[in-house]
This record gives structure tokens, C-alpha cells and sequence, in this order.
């Protein structure tokens, strides 16, 4: 019986606690992901890494190209010359040879080109995908840091809320937190706040 009472004494405890922390009342703030991750400083420090990338990979990609078309030059002046009737039937033969393994040089060459190419937009892709998720994962630790500062119970992305009154959005908060210590030439400007109409 000691036993039984026990039992319903603890199950009214937790019930109470149960509703006492269902009735609280959650404090939401809201956060444009969108305007934190375009204003972070590091984002613009990692699209110029990114395009810096991009240009390097391009300027393979021209040699690439030029030494196709070097090749290919090549391969048309041994074609005619194969074919020249002034020269002997083993001079003709020689430069049909040569001009036959000039043709597979090119194709050696393209197959390299296309598959450069898709390493490279492998690689870049790779390179944006962990450079984004690294940008986020320290935008959720200033957010997250933030609304526990606040209060805040629950942060929701204020772009893909269909209304907020815009009084409880942490995003220039978090945005200068992020931005504290970011170089002068990344700096995002400052932003001002809307003055009260009069």
C-alpha cells in the first residue's frame, strides 16, 4: 500500500511538472538566415576564395585548350603534307604515321580536358559545399549564443515565416557579433535602424 501511494505521489509530481512547463509561454525571436550568411564577412572572404579557385582552374583549362588546338594545327600540316605526290611513297608513309599519332595526341588531349573538367566541378562544388556548412555551423553557435543571452526559447528563420512584427529579430545582433574582427576591406557597413516617424 506504502508502495501504491508512493507511485501516485511521484506520477502527481511529474504531471504537475509536465503542465506547469506546457502552460509556460515560449519566447520566439526570429533570424534571416539569408541576411546573416550574405553579411558574415567570411562568406564574402570565402566566394573571393572561391572565385580565385575558379580563375586558377580556367587558366588549366585555356592551356588545355591551347595545346589542343597547337596539336590540331599540327595534325591538318602532316594530313596535307602526307598526301604530297613530290615526295617518296616512304616519306608519305612516314608522315601519314605521324599525323595519325599527332590525331591520337588530340584525342589524349580532350579526354584529359573533359575529365578535368569534371574533376574540377567536382572539386569546386566540394569546396562550396564545406565552406557553406562551416559558415553555418558558426552562425548557429553566435545565433544560438544570442538567444540564450535573450531568453528565447525557440529562433525560427524569419524568411520562411509568413509574418513577424519585427520586434524580436536577432539578425543585426548575430550580424555584428559575427562581424566583430572581420578586416577593414570585408567589413559589412553598418546598419542603421529606421528612425521612428514623426
Amino acid at each position: 500500500m506504502k508502495m501504491m501511494l508512493k507511485k501516485i505521489g511521484l506520477g502527481c509530481l511529474v504531471c504537475s511538472l509536465v503542465n506547469a512547463t506546457a502552460f509556460a509561454e515560449p519566447k520566439i525571436a526570429t533570424l534571416s538566415l539569408a541576411k546573416a550568411f550574405d553579411g558574415y564577412w567570411k562568406t564574402k572572404q570565402a566566394d573571393a576564395a572561391l572565385k580565385d579557385r575558379q580563375t586558377e582552374l580556367k587558366k588549366s583549362e585555356t592551356e588545355m585548350s591551347d595545346s589542343w588546338n597547337k596539336a590540331k594545327e599540327e595534325y591538318q600540316k602532316l594530313s596535307a603534307s602526307a598526301s604530297d605526290q613530290a615526295v617518296s611513297a616512304d616519306e608519305r608513309d612516314k608522315r601519314k604515321r605521324d599525323a595519325e599519332g599527332k590525331l591520337k595526341d588530340m584525342k589524349d588531349i580532350e579526354a584529359n580536358a573533359a575529365q578535368f573538367q569534371r574533376q574540377a566541378g567536382a572539386i569546386l562544388q566540394e569546396e562550396k559545399n564545406r565552406k557553406t556548412k562551416n559558415l553555418l555551423d558558426e552562425i548557429k553557435l553566435a545565433v544560438a549564443g544570442k538567444a540564450k543571452a535573450g531568453g528565447y526559447t525557440l529562433v525560427l528563420d524569419a524568411d520562411a515565416v509568413l509574418f513577424t512584427s519585427g520586434e524580436s529579430d536577432i539578425t543585426d545582433a548575430v550580424l555584428a557579433q559575427l562581424n566583430v574582427g572581420a578586416p577593414p576591406e570585408l567589413a559589412a557597413p553598418e546598419v542603421k535602424k529606421d528612425e521612428p516617424k514623426k
